[in-house]
């Protein structure tokens, strides 16, 4: 990586919506800020070949023709932590640094994920439309207690650390793995490092929290379903390509799995359904065991700010070295 290149009146496109506390700091350090939270992904590909770093979300693929155009990249900080949207082998071969987030939206995926599951167990998502349609179906809607349950938890990095902590409180057993990370350190009480196949064979909840990279696509399919033995209730907030979806319905037809919080899919623009997603997915929402949201996990006013926060401090960090 080549030695970061910091020049006074640098300028930085801001793609996407962010807390005015980034353009203020950015500002503040020397940078020209050009924020353009509506442009689309062409349009940023057209003009970045004139600026010297880019803020970026979800709609900006930083892919290798994108990376190429911008011929004056130093960063690309990426709001929020998926840097799947990144050809990180070539930024990397070009000199751009890539900063990420994690630490800024952590928390608020793991409180999203425990308030889908906690929704599901207890059949509040259903309970709160009869009741607003003057229904009273009390025995019907009985819930199901997370206490004492067993946990699996697949990936544990800064979201799956954030959800194993707000399940401390619940008398619950977690069986964590993560092939890349050495778990020796941060395991606490009632934390184990597992196999996928203990995870598989013991657990009732399992949930990721996993990047999207070739070992982790379509991780959930199946085969994997199929060697669920206590018919879990399946928990995805990390990618929608982790899960593959067809295999899912299937599942839930099957009554191999108890139910299922999802807040990422593998297509997140219904408007571009092909015909078999199409179908894929009406049967998805017609389950009364799934609870879905529109990729909100990190979506909160607080993680906005930590987001803005994390990055310029990072973003401190490059600017020191010049």
């Amino acid at each position: 990586m080549s030695h970061y290149r910091y020049r006074k009146n640098d300028k930085v496109l801001i793609t996407d919506d962010v807390d005015p506390l980034l353009i203020t700091g950015l500002t503040r350090l020397g940078y020209q800020c050009d924020y353009q939270p509506d442009i689309t992904l062409e349009n940023a590909k057209e003009i970045i070949g004139t600026y010297n770093g880019i803020v970026i979300n979800t709609k900006i693929k930083a892919y290798k023709d994108f990376l190429e155009s911008g011929k004056n990249l130093q960063f690309i900080a990426r709001l929020g932590s998926g840097l799947d949207i990144i050809d990180l082998e070539v930024a990397h071969g070009l000199g751009i640094y890539v900063l990420s987030a994690p630490e800024g939206n952590c928390n608020a995926v793991a409180e999203h994920a425990l308030g889908m599951l906690l929704s599901l167990l207890n059949r509040l998502h259903q309970a709160d439309r009869e009741v607003k349609a003057f229904l009273w179906h009390r025995e019907r809607n009985r819930g199901t207690e997370v206490d004492g349950k067993s946990v699996g938890i697949i990936g544990f990095g800064h979201a799956g650390r954030a959800f194993a902590q707000k399940l401390n409180g619940f008398n619950v057993d977690l069986l964590v793995h993560d092939p890349f990370i050495n778990l020796t350190s941060l395991l606490t009480e009632n934390q184990h490092e597992a196999t996928l196949d203990q995870i598989q064979a013991k657990c009732q909840i399992i949930s990721l929290h996993v990047s999207l990279n070739p070992t982790s696509r379509h991780l959930i399919d199946h085969k994997f379903l199929q060697a669920c033995q206590q018919r879990p209730i399946l928990i995805n907030t990390s990618r929608g390509a982790v899960v593959k979806t067809a295999d899912l319905v299937m599942a839930l037809d099957e009554k191999v799995i108890s139910g299922a919080c999802l807040d990422v899919f593998e297509n997140e623009k219904p408007e571009t359904f092909s015909p078999d997603e199409k179908i894929i997915y009406s049967q998805l929402y017609q389950y009364d065991n799934v609870v879905l949201s529109p990729h909100i996990a990190g979506w909160t006013v607080e993680s906005k700010r930590k987001i803005a926060e994390v990055l310029l401090k990072k973003i401190e960090g490059l600017e020191a070295e010049k």
